[in-house]
């Protein structure tokens, strides 16, 4: 049995331990109620320009655009985006098992753009190509930083060097509810496209090079910014549900321990009674 000098050493360390998590917990809460707002705002515009734009570009597979081109290319661009710090349960590993589950996803056919140290560093250990790091990005998420991945990922794609272009990232549905999803962006997922109504013909004007030119990457800039958004409000989510797992965990080991405390000094008084009471009497 631990000694008593054990057990309140013990007790003392979850101790401050409960108030750390205590404390992570209230940090993250007012964080999740300033990012939740934003991300409630824009999850409704982002869906709806992903539903849309997907029916447009379905109905222009007969247009002949460098976004619109199948390539030969094998090589599937993936937008990872996780946080730059743990302790959020299983926040981090879930986006990064979307890839490493996929069965559609090699690893050799794999270039990574990771938004989010620990996404990054789970994938680079197990031997995915990192092509970029834009983990600061996630700090303060802003539009121009989406801009800034979209034109990346565009250019390799309008040049043939990846085949198709997908994103990674948890869709914030409420406080405690939190999707890892993998939508692909480019070319146009058929489960999407596949309600659009073929007998509707689709007309561009002026043209369709000027018009696809900025409606493709307004559409990308807009899924990926709409995707940070709400990786910011899943993340602050996920992590103040763990500190509040966390906390209630270390208080239920204390008092576990405060009973085995008093059970030790029950004991140990115990003892010293029955030591004084044997030597009295043995003195008579």
């Amino acid at each position: 049995m631990a000694s008593m000098r054990d057990i309140k050493r013990r007790r003392d360390s979850i101790q401050s331990t409960g108030q750390i998590t205590k404390a992570m917990k209230l940090v993250s809460t007012v964080k999740l109620q300033k990012a939740k707002g934003k991300a409630e705002n824009t999850r409704p515009y982002s869906d709806l320009m992903y539903s849309t734009v997907c029916n447009i570009l379905a109905k222009s597979d007969n247009v002949d655009h460098k976004y619109l081109r199948a390539s030969e290319s094998k090589k599937k661009a993936i937008i990872v985006i996780t946080a730059n710090r743990g302790l959020a349960g299983g926040y981090n590993s879930n986006i990064t098992k979307l890839i490493t589950d996929n069965p559609e996803i090699s690893k050799d056919d794999a270039v990574i753009f990771a938004v989010g140290r620990k996404g990054k560093e789970l994938l680079e250990r197990k031997g995915y190509k990192i092509a970029a790091d834009y983990s600061e990005v996630i700090n303060e998420p802003m539009y121009t930083d989406a801009r800034e991945i979209c034109d990346e990922v565009l250019k390799l794609f309008s040049e043939g060097e990846i085949g198709e272009i997908h994103l990674a990232y948890t869709s914030f549905k409420n406080t405690v509810v939190h999707n890892p999803k993998l939508i692909q962006l480019l070319p146009v997922d058929p489960d999407i496209s596949s309600d659009a109504d073929d007998d509707i013909p689709m007309n561009y004007e002026p043209n369709e090079e000027e018009a696809l030119d900025m409606i493709i990457p307004k559409y990308m800039c807009s899924l990926i910014y709409g995707a940070l958004i709400e990786s910011v409000a899943s993340e602050n989510g996920a992590r103040m549900q763990a500190m509040d797992n966390a906390t209630s965990n270390a208080e239920e080991m204390i008092a576990d321990l405060s009973l085995k405390f008093n059970r030790a000094r029950q004991g140990a008084i115990t003892q010293e009674l029955t030591e004084i009471i044997g030597g009295a009497n043995a003195i008579e």
